[in-house]
């Protein structure tokens, strides 16, 4: 019979054994390594306000936010300015369909500016407005072409429509006095006729396909406007105003109105 010795031998070595195997299935446990460092990316810059392409609008803002008339402060004339053409007629106003969108002088249309449009009137002209009820003016730059509508002469932005009593009826006479133009107002100019507005878009295209074979030095486009509505643009060869002032005169269309429009 093996001795108390032995015994006492042989478990020593299973206990140094078994300690050994353990260390070595520690050994072999290593920690994750840590997540690599990145670069931390800059957030990306906050939309710019007031601002917009057509690809990609900013929310227009909400009528009577920000600042009204803040064009009124950069819009001067001399106190002795005479008015280059008086005009009286009815002016409407536009608001937020066109807000944040492109005008036809190239800027964004801010319906919180001191704006309006006009046919035919030089971009970039400075009109006195006055509303002929209340007598209430303001000092406006024209920036777009409209009112396509019959019987109306100006369209005014919303901070003009309000600064002149037009904001709450919708239509008001008003008294336009054109205080400074950069073009002279009754010679030169680039002329177009705008037909329209459609409520479909094939009679648009077919009156532009008619006139195109009628009038084959023209150049005649078809767009939709921002309410939906389709229009129909001829301009002539060389942009002539007597040769758009004929084109006014000779064509004739069921649907939609027949304006002259200066381009410039």
């Amino acid at each position: 019979m093996p001795s108390r010795c032995f015994w006492f031998a042989a478990l020593s070595l299973l206990l140094f054994l078994f300690a050994s195997c353990g260390e070595k299935k520690q050994a072999r446990v290593t920690p994750p390594p840590p997540p690599p460092i990145t670069a931390t990316q800059n957030p990306a810059p906050p939309a710019p306000s007031g601002t917009h392409s057509e690809a990609n609008a900013s929310r227009p803002q909400t009528p009577g936010q920000g600042s009204r008339s803040q064009d009124q402060d950069l819009i001067s004339v001399p106190p002795d300015a005479k008015p280059l053409l008086i005009e009286t007629g009815m002016a409407s106003w536009y608001g937020a369909p066109y807000h944040n969108r492109r005008g036809s002088n190239g800027e964004i249309y801010n319906m919180n500016a001191m704006t309006a449009a006009h046919r035919t009137l030089p971009l970039g002209c400075v009109v006195r407005v006055t509303n002929v009820k209340t007598g209430h003016s303001a000092l406006v730059r024209i920036t777009d072409r409209g009112p396509f509508v019959e019987g109306r002469v100006l369209d005014l932005s919303y901070a003009a429509a309000q600064k002149v009593d037009v904001w709450q009826p919708g239509v008001a006479q008003v008294r336009l006095e054109v205080l400074q133009s950069p073009a002279p107002l009754e010679q030169g100019g680039r002329w177009a006729v705008q037909i329209g507005g459609f409520g479909e878009p094939d009679a648009a295209h077919d009156l532009a396909d008619h006139l195109s074979r009628r009038y084959q030095t023209a150049k005649v486009l078809c767009f939709s406007s921002p309410v939906g509505e389709w229009w129909v643009r001829i301009r002539v060869r060389d942009d002539d105003r007597e040769r758009a002032e004929e084109v006014a005169h000779d064509t004739q269309t069921p649907q939609g109105s027949i304006f002259l429009v200066r381009l410039d």
